[in-house]
């Protein structure tokens, strides 16, 4: 028998970019949608399709978008860009909390509450192809700071703050949007520099954090990317004791889609992924969560794991209003 309280269960688990089926989505219970460059040509257009989002929700959603500055920013069809990371921490403290302070005011103008920013990475990898700028410092301590600082600026906006790319993409030597990159490192050394701000997240009651596309060794020696690992979710569940929501990167990237997009769900899942972002709502993505709907529907277990994910997810709605 057909399981409609879990589908919307899980729909919610989802957040997704726009498309054909976003409507559809909605009408599901869709956790969230993602906003792209592609949805924002001007600020009164933006404020429209947000409330369209909205007026068409079952639940209200997280209203998403990845605003970092520099590289990673959404709103260039509005106005120039912002300083990345980098270049803002490094004129100084009254700069970047002037900037994210800036931006949050702008998010929130637009009806975003949810940021994919601060980049919590610690880029040691002077070749990163993908983190560079995006990351505050080379170095554990200025991260930490970092992200302290613009974390809590969000949040007192009233943008939910989600620190990324868990368990840190900074010494990477290739982009995940295209490979899955590897990550060889001793555990203690990942402790000392790469996991050590996203520990000081959690410390600091960081409401989300991003699951990278990554194979980090000290986890897994199977090849497997730390968004579908239960040792590398666990160690951030066990180790460092966090009970807030985790997401995953974009699952249609390169990094992740070796294994199909509802298989992946499922060892996300299992891992303890509580939200997924796919970029389209097209017709690949509906029909993966339909088919995730179909499969859990099916197992005690991942049900169990769906009510455990909603729990947290409709906690954080409920602590910023949504």
């Amino acid at each position: 028998m057909y399981d409609y309280f879990m589908e919307k269960l899980i729909y919610q688990m989802f957040i997704l970019g726009t498309g054909e089926h976003l409507d559809y989505a909605l009408s599901k219970n869709l956790g969230g949608v993602i906003f792209f460059t592609r949805d924002i040509k001007s600020k009164k257009q933006f404020q429209n399709l947000i409330k369209d989002v909205c007026l068409k929700s079952v639940t209200k959603p997280f209203l998403s978008i990845d605003q970092e500055g520099g590289r990673v920013e959404r709103t260039e069809n509005i106005h120039p860009r912002y300083l990345s990371a980098r270049y803002a921490y490094a004129k100084g403290m009254d700069f970047l909390k002037n900037q994210t302070e800036t931006i949050a005011k702008e998010l929130k103008d637009y009806g975003i509450n949810l940021n994919f920013a601060p980049c919590a990475d610690v880029n040691t990898n002077p070749d990163n192809p993908i983190i560079g700028e995006r990351a505050f410092s080379d170095k554990a301590d200025e991260v930490i700071k970092g992200v302290g600082v613009v974390s809590d600026i969000y949040r007192k906006n009233g943008i939910i703050p989600c620190i990324k790319h868990y368990p840190g993409h900074g010494d990477a030597d290739s982009d995940s949007h295209l490979t899955l990159p590897r990550i060889d490192l001793p555990l203690d050394e990942m402790e000392k520099i790469h996991i050590a701000p996203f520990k000081a997240g959690v410390e600091g009651g960081i409401e989300m954090i991003m699951a990278a596309h990554l194979h980090c060794m000290c986890f897994d020696k199977k090849v497997i990317p730390s968004s579908l690992s239960g040792n590398a979710i666990g160690y951030l569940r066990n180790n460092l004791g966090y009970n807030g929501v985790v997401i995953s990167d974009d699952m249609v990237m390169k990094g992740v889609q070796a294994y199909g997009s509802a298989e992946a769900v499922i060892m996300g899942i299992e891992a303890g992924l509580d939200m997924f972002i796919f970029r389209d709502a097209d017709d690949k993505t509906v029909e993966t969560i339909d088919k995730v709907v179909e499969i859990v529907n099916g197992d005690e277990k991942l049900k169990e794991r769906v009510l455990q994910s909603n729990r947290r997810i409709f906690d954080l709605k409920q602590r910023y209003g949504i």
